[in-house]
């Protein structure tokens, strides 16, 4: 394989809690703690959203701000990467804490779509929303975001997603270096299935780095797939909670440390967070990194 595979960890997410899986971090110790254990398993990136200490989304500036402290003491090589999703909040709030952290990257989510969680047991919704992400927000974000030079990760939920970059990149809003998340498995998105990754992957435009995000145990079998057409793999508790059937991980660090398995045995080898900076186009901390 002609480079190696960059790792990142969902630390925590925002929708699931504590009575689902006892191991989600919800203090910002809790968070740097856990992106210690990723990165000593192999983990390249840290994608952060912030929560209040009961468990409950968290999205002023403060919040990031102590997990940023905490982030650069205990794990310094880290690439943080934060979350800009959200339901029901403004944009100036969604972005806020990447005007004032710089991280190294964040998300920007590329269409809006149905999200949902269903139980098959209950036969009924346990997640009903209609995410939103108009254009004109997307450009909100992606100016911000290049105005204190932090890389925008595209996370793509379905087809069109990935097309929808092409107005920003006409508009020089876009860096040269595209960085696109192929998240698949999300109800009301596209499926996780292989074939669906490949048709994904033939959509990219030619030199994007892309990783791959598989909902729930789904992302095992989509792994070395990724791995196999040169793309990242995104793993940890905000996307899944099991190593196995029946198997709940008790950190990210197994999640991470299954991952990088799997990538050494489909043939790659694991990336640095040195490395990883370097094919990602960040060859040296970005302003507010330190």
């Amino acid at each position: 394989m002609s480079r190696p595979v960059i790792i990142t960890a969902a630390l925590t997410g925002a929708l699931a809690d504590r009575r689902q899986c006892p191991a989600i971090p919800y203090t910002a110790a809790e968070i740097a703690e856990e992106a210690r254990r990723s990165l000593e398993a192999g983990a390249s990136i840290v994608h952060i959203h912030a929560r209040n200490e009961d468990g409950s989304p968290a999205y002023d500036v403060e919040s990031y701000r102590k997990i940023d402290q905490q982030l650069k003491t205990l794990c310094p090589r880290a690439i943080i990467n934060y979350s800009t999703g959200a339901v029901g909040v403004n944009r100036e709030t969604r972005v806020a804490q990447v005007r004032a952290l710089k991280p190294a990257m964040a998300a920007l989510n590329m269409g809006s779509m149905n999200y949902a969680i269903f139980s098959n047991k209950k036969k009924q919704f346990l997640q009903d929303h209609v995410f939103l992400n108009p254009f004109g927000d997307i450009q909100y974000y992606l100016e911000a975001m290049n105005e204190v030079g932090t890389l925008p990760e595209m996370e793509c939920f379905d087809c069109g997603h990935i097309q929808n970059h092409e107005p920003f990149k006409a508009m020089g809003l876009l860096p040269d270096q595209l960085v696109f998340s192929l998240v698949m498995g999300v109800l009301g998105g596209i499926p996780a299935t292989p074939r669906n990754l490949l048709h994904q992957v033939e959509s990219l435009p030619s030199g994007a780095f892309w990783q791959c995000i598989g909902i729930g145990q789904q992302q095992w079998s989509l792994l070395p797939v990724a791995v196999s057409l040169g793309g990242g793999v995104r793993v940890g508790l905000e996307d899944n909670f099991y190593l196995k059937e029946g198997e709940m991980a008790r950190s990210n660090g197994d999640l991470v440390a299954k991952a990088a398995r799997m990538v050494e045995d489909a043939g790659g080898r694991v990336a640095t967070p040195e490395e990883a900076r370097r094919i990602l186009g960040l060859t040296s901390a970005r302003p507010g990194e330190g």
